[in-house]
């Protein structure tokens, strides 16, 4: 009998392997995996880390002492125990130059899910869900002997939306992703700071000023700054969005009808060109899902390949040995499809947002792609040389597995492969020039670092800004100063106003120079920083014809800092010219000025707002309604509708009003009048209205009866 049981146990054993083997493929040496990738024509790929010295990576950076750490994440996608974690920083050593990686040491060890890090005041800052930490040798011998946690309060229940992504800003913040996760965050360097709700957005702080605060998002895996600061998130299937307004202005007050200051700026339809098929799992599930809908009538399709589903990682390539064209480009990889896509961007002057589109070589191809299913290209970095380097964890599965169904998972080993992790090296065949992978910038002069400043490659330029501000070092002053008013190239001018900034050393001066720079990256950043300066508020108010929309966006939402009574008729020139704009819209209702009666009055008496029936501007007055309904003070409603023109005979801006009032109600499920006298005085316009307004009218009445 016992022998029948071993039997059947072998046979039972033999017929899941043989089916797991037929599902799903084995792994490939790293040499092989070199074979499998069909890359641009113009590149060349090569291995830079493998198994043993590196497994499971997630990210990999460059300090300014000439280390490479990476961070390790063997837990994925189980959640360890309290306590029990196995996640690693390595720090990566090529002991005989050859460019490739020979040996690796154990810089700290047991993180729990950590996703993340950052160089920064000789150590590393670290995210493991639910904190940020710092970390740092102090020793010599390159293991972490301070472990300082930040910040705490963090979302940890699901390893692949959690505190992620730490960049450093050209503006000094350091940004993180939080895919917009419930979590009320404290500082432990101030224990009594009252903590930080950051459900529905990202993470942004300071340490130098012991600043944090909620920034526009969300993003999952994947944030990439680039020279002018604007963030770009990646998620799942949104494999590239812009955030264009930062959650601070949307935020003054908590009225608007939307606060959604994302763009997604990539195709719309999702499309990308795999060399591998969807796994079985993956087209089954999709195969049941598509069944449910069918069943339930629902118009809606879902893709086992072929389309986003795993995008990770997006990275702003801002090297300098690329050709020409790929300066500033954004590089995303899907895990799901084994690909590294390449979005190129534009931003016109007349747009807030950039343009995202493939570049001409990539029509029906992607930059980079692999046959090998194991590929999983989760994260980019750009090296100190220039070079685009891609960290692939290399698993058979990568997956949640909460949602996959039970009996597919039977023959699915999501443990299968923890073992490996490749880090691949692009390189153009061609490249522009190169730098050393790494040098150690800590001994340098200060004198050094401002000719640093000036470097073409972003990494050089942010870890020069970085460590002049650390040294607060207050006599690099002027020589900076300088550079910002003499540099021909205005990425430089920026480097140099916002290292002023670090060392507490701006003026209004020279913002306002900035205020009038030829470019316009320079000239919102100038409007940022002129929020601090009163006496800035005369050169601002001009920025509000300025010939790039951006500039003017970011016009309409600082000139919301001032007074209302100085800044009126500038917010009602910019939403006389450009209040049919969806973001104008969301940035002019996000102050107090801006959204006041005051506004619409100033809007009535220009005379030009209201000679068309443009359907944005009547959105301008309908969301304006829902601000003053939402803000319920007396008389304000009441007067906004007294303010509004029935010229056209159908008092189409009236019923846009009441469709804003009307949208509040629905939205609060209020059944109250937002305030005493606003019923008596629609009535008293329902007295010679329109019919269509005469119905809205009477809907709304009777709602609160």
């Amino acid at each position: 009998m016992h022998r029948l049981v071993v039997s059947l146990f072998v046979l039972s054993t033999l017929l899941a392997s043989s089916c797991s083997e037929k599902r799903y493929h084995g792994p490939l040496t790293p040499e092989e995996a070199l074979e499998s990738f069909d890359l641009d024509p113009d590149f060349t790929v090569e291995l830079f880390a493998a198994e043993p010295l590196v497994t499971n990576p997630v990210e990999m950076v460059f300090d300014a002492e000439g280390n490479i750490f990476v961070i390790e994440m063997p837990d994925y996608p189980y959640k360890p125990a309290e306590g029990q974690g196995t996640g690693r920083i390595r720090r990566l050593i090529d002991t005989d130059g050859d460019g490739r990686i020979d040996q690796s040491t154990i810089f700290a060890d047991s993180l729990s899910e950590g996703t993340s890090i950052l160089p920064y005041q000789g150590g590393l800052l670290v995210t493991a869900a639910p904190d940020i930490f710092f970390m740092k040798d102090t020793t010599g011998d390159f293991r972490a002997d301070v472990k300082e946690v930040l910040f705490t309060g963090f979302f940890k229940d699901n390893s692949e939306v959690q505190i992620t992504n730490l960049r450093y800003g050209i503006d000094n913040w350091i940004y993180a992703s939080n895919h917009g996760q419930a979590g009320e965050i404290t500082y432990r360097r101030q224990p009594g700071t009252p903590a930080l709700s950051v459900k529905g957005g990202d993470f942004r702080f300071r340490l130098d000023r012991d600043q944090f605060e909620v920034e526009t998002g969300p993003a999952q895996f994947g944030q990439a700054l680039n020279d002018w600061n604007h963030r770009f998130v990646t998620q799942n299937t949104l494999y590239l969005q812009q955030a264009v307004i930062p959650w601070r202005y949307l935020h003054r007050h908590n009225h608007l009808p939307s606060t959604k200051g994302v763009k997604n700026i990539g195709d719309p339809a999702g499309i990308m060109y795999q060399r591998t098929p969807p796994p079985y799992w993956r087209a089954e599930r999709t195969r049941r899902r598509q069944e449910q809908y069918a069943e339930q009538g629902l118009d809606r399709k879902e893709y086992a390949d072929g389309h986003f589903t795993g995008a990770s990682g997006g990275t702003h390539y801002g090297g300098h040995t690329f050709p020409e064209g790929f300066y500033g480009n954004i590089f995303v990889g899907d895990v799901a499809g084994s690909l590294v896509h390449r979005a190129v961007l534009s931003l016109a002057d007349d747009s807030v947002y950039y343009h995202s589109q493939r570049a001409a070589s990539d029509q029906n191809r992607e930059f980079m792609a692999s046959n090998d299913p194991w590929f999983r290209p989760v994260n980019f970095s750009v090296g100190p040389d220039g070079y685009l380097y891609v960290l692939d964890m290399y698993l058979q599965h990568i997956e949640t597995p909460v949602s996959i169904p039970d009996d597919l998972k039977e023959d699915m080993d999501f443990d299968y492969g923890k073992q490996h992790g490749r880090i691949y090296r692009i390189k153009p065949k061609n490249p522009k020039a190169q730098d050393k992978l790494t040098a150690d910038l800590s001994k340098q002069v200060p004198a050094d670092y401002i000719a640093l400043l000036a470097h073409p490659s972003q990494w050089w330029r942010l870890q020069a800004q970085r460590l002049l501000l650390e040294r607060r070092d207050r006599s690099v002053v002027p020589a900076v100063a300088e550079l910002f008013r003499t540099h021909a190239d205005p990425r430089v001018r920026l480097h140099a106003l916002y290292t002023l900034e670090g060392l507490g050393t701006l003026s209004a001066e020279l913002v306002k120079q900035a205020l009038d720079d030829p470019h316009p990256g320079l000239r919102e950043h100038a409007i940022i920083l002129a929020e601090r300066f009163p006496d800035c508020l005369p050169a601002l108010l001009k920025k509000a014809d300025d010939p790039s929309a951006r500039v003017v966006l970011q016009a309409a939402l600082s000139l919301g800092e001032f007074p209302a009574r100085q800044v009126l008729p500038a917010l009602a020139a910019i939403a006389e010219k450009r209040g049919d704009d969806p973001w104008f819209r969301m940035a002019l209702l996000s102050s107090e000025a801006g959204s006041s009666p005051e506004m619409l009055q100033r809007l009535v008496e220009r005379g030009t707002f209201f000679q068309e029936e443009v359907p944005g501007r009547k959105k301008f007055v309908e969301d304006l309604a829902y601000v003053v309904s939402s803000r319920n003070r007396e008389g304000e409603l009441a007067r906004l509708m007294a303010l509004l023109p029935a010229s056209d005979g159908q008092n189409s801006w009236q019923l846009a009003a009441l469709q804003g009032l009307g949208n509040y109600q629905k939205k609060s499920d209020s059944k109250t009048p937002p305030d005493p006298r606003l019923k008596r005085s629609l009535l008293a316009l329902q007295a010679h209205a329109s019919p269509p307004v005469q119905e809205a009218i009477r809907e709304i009445v009777q709602s609160w009866e």
